[in-house]
């Protein structure tokens, strides 16, 4: 165990560091950048990150997901907070570290939380949740929920094969995120060996290359501890795909404002707007969001509009101290 170790974990900004995109009144006009402007921006200021690897990557993230529960006074949607740590170590061997807490269960709107008050503001809910398969229809599965915030907690485990890492289109050591190529053109090609026809979930979902791609470099970007090179690549490789487009300022389940770049996504489950929020200061991730436009599925009860699926990142970085 690392005592008095130096951490170098990010902690990302609350909104208040960021300034507002309207500019207030008599200020500048508000510039709409392009998709291709963001990730390019972004692409220079990741390469200009320090790179001083630790024993560990250290990242902690907010995972959330939206449903939709029954009640005889009115339907509402609910939404499920959950704090995930990891720590994953440099050198191949060495057991990884996770860490998870419940965070509670909340109404997604104003109008949520009335509809679930009306119901008696239960503290034990049920959900319906498809069940993962690599292909037929998904069957879904009752899910307890909790509006009550659960114990914190924190596993040891081995590696993967003993030294796979993290799925980048397939299962990868930390010696291969390392090395990956710090040119788009490279970049695209190593990835796209990976690249089936279907989605990152389910081989019978068909997924366009660009939109697999969008999803994959998504995670390497959000999560992956790659060098600054290849974080580089990774924004200048996005920024050559046609259906990426450019969203503005928005803000993220944390309410901290960033630029956001997304695809749209078409599954049997919905139609997604497929977000990437980045601080726009710094090119790190804020977060990766899955916004519904159209119903369908497991998705049909769900309003427009609703963030279904969000990863919020509020650090990563790379320390020595392993968890006590």
């Amino acid at each position: 165990m690392a005592t008095g170790a130096a951490v170098a974990l990010a902690v990302l900004p609350d909104d208040s560091a960021v300034a507002p995109r309207d500019g207030g009144s008599g200020g500048a006009p508000v510039v709409a950048l392009d998709a291709r402007t963001i990730l390019l921006t972004a692409a220079d200021r990741a390469a200009a990150q320090p790179d001083r690897p630790g024993r560990y990557w250290h990242t902690v993230r907010v995972g959330s997901g939206a449903y939709r529960v029954k009640s005889p006074g009115g339907d509402y949607t609910i939404v499920t907070r959950s704090e995930q740590k990891a720590w994953t170590p440099f050198t191949p061997g060495n057991h990884g570290w996770s860490g998870s807490r419940d965070l509670g269960a909340v109404p997604a709107t104003p109008a949520d939380e009335a509809a679930w008050r009306r119901a008696g503001a239960p503290s034990e809910l049920t959900v319906q949740v498809g069940g993962r398969k690599a292909s037929g229809p998904v069957r879904l599965k009752p899910m307890p929920v909790s509006t009550r915030p659960g114990e914190e907690r924190i596993e040891r485990h081995p590696l993967v094969g003993g030294d796979k890492v993290f799925w980048l289109g397939r299962n990868v050591t930390m010696k291969d995120l390392r090395t990956l190529p710090d040119t788009p053109a490279a970049l695209k090609k190593w990835l796209l060996r990976s690249y089936a026809g279907h989605g990152t979930e389910t081989t019978d979902q068909k997924m366009s290359s660009d939109d697999w791609l969008f999803t994959v470099t998504t995670g390497l970007i959000i999560d992956m501890p790659v060098t600054p090179a290849t974080r580089a690549a990774a924004f200048r490789m996005l920024a050559d795909l046609k259906t990426v487009r450019a969203l503005g300022t928005v803000k993220d389940a944390r309410g901290r404002s960033g630029s956001a770049v997304a695809v749209t996504e078409r599954t049997p489950n919905g139609t997604f707007q497929h977000r990437l929020i980045i601080d726009p200061a710094t090119a790190r991730p804020l977060a990766d969001e899955r916004v519904l436009i159209k119903g369908a599925g497991m998705s049909a009860k769900l309003p427009t509009g609703t963030v279904v699926f969000s990863t919020v990142v509020l650090g990563n970085g790379w320390t020595d101290a392993a968890p006590r």
